[in-house]
């Protein structure tokens, strides 16, 4: 009997999802989105304000080609920032209206559960790409005098730039789809039941890797958008993230039993 006390609950089971569904996922998300626009735009406005700061600051230290890791290292935090709009969707799923007390108390109780683990992963990543970044730059450049790649095009349309260019992508891509694997289902599935971090982990990469040509899609469609939405100086994220924070929650409604 105390053998069976000591065992970890079952695993939730995982479904099949299909390409169809995506574009019912965007349009749920899309629908919360508008329903309570507010807590979108300020979660939001969290990213435009820091992306901001962030690139302001690089181009004053001299280290514009900085806005790189920016662009891909901002989806990396996306899913554990995007806490506040899974309860959003929760409570408008449950037919009730969403409030900031509610919401913030929600976000403040989880802060002794496992989702501060999650976000600790989370930065860990960031802090990793940061890093590496940095070392793929000074690779490529470091033995070269000090010029800015940002404002010369003949130092990245060269040979060396475009192989930095190449190279970041690809390392950058690699720690984005192990990121994505271990947090598209976990955040959700912890705000929403009592798991421990490493089984909501277990269970998103293996609802990833059950749906892999989906996810694949998926991922490059957040990707996608996320990028777009910084071109305009961070300003689409106002939309665009709330609308995959909220579109992110009704996967996991349909991902996980």
């Amino acid at each position: 009997m105390q053998d069976q006390a000591n065992e970890s609950p079952p695993l939730p089971e995982i479904n099949i999802v299909e390409l169809s569904d995506l574009k019912k996922i965007l349009a749920k998300g899309w629908r919360d989105f508008r329903k309570a626009p507010m807590f979108g735009i300020i979660f939001g406005l969290v990213f435009v304000i820091a992306g901001m700061v962030i690139f302001l600051q690089l181009m004053v230290w001299g280290e514009g080609w900085g806005i790189f890791t920016i662009i891909v290292g901002f989806p990396l935090l996306a899913p554990f920032l995007a806490v506040g709009l899974y309860e959003v969707s929760r409570e408008i799923e449950r037919g009730e209206t969403p409030t900031w007390q509610h919401v913030l108390s929600r976000i403040f109780r989880e802060r002794g559960r496992e989702i501060p683990w999650m976000a600790f992963v989370s930065v860990f990543f960031f802090g990793m790409w940061t890093y590496l970044a940095h070392l793929i730059f000074a690779l490529f450049f470091g033995l070269k005098p000090m010029t800015n790649i940002m404002s010369d095009n003949s130092v990245l349309f060269s040979i060396d730039g475009l192989l930095f260019l190449v190279v970041g992508t690809i390392v950058g891509a690699i720690l984005a789809t192990v990121l994505f694997s271990i947090t598209v289902v976990a955040m959700p599935l912890m705000l929403h039941r009592d798991i421990d971090f490493i089984s909501a982990m277990i269970t998103s990469v293996s609802f990833v890797i059950e749906n892999r040509g989906v996810m694949l899609v998926w991922g490059l469609m957040v990707a996608g958008l996320t990028i777009i939405a910084m071109l305009p100086f961070f300003l689409g994220l106002l939309v665009v993230l709330p609308m995959l924070g909220h579109a992110t929650w009704h996967l996991y409604r349909i991902a996980v039993d």
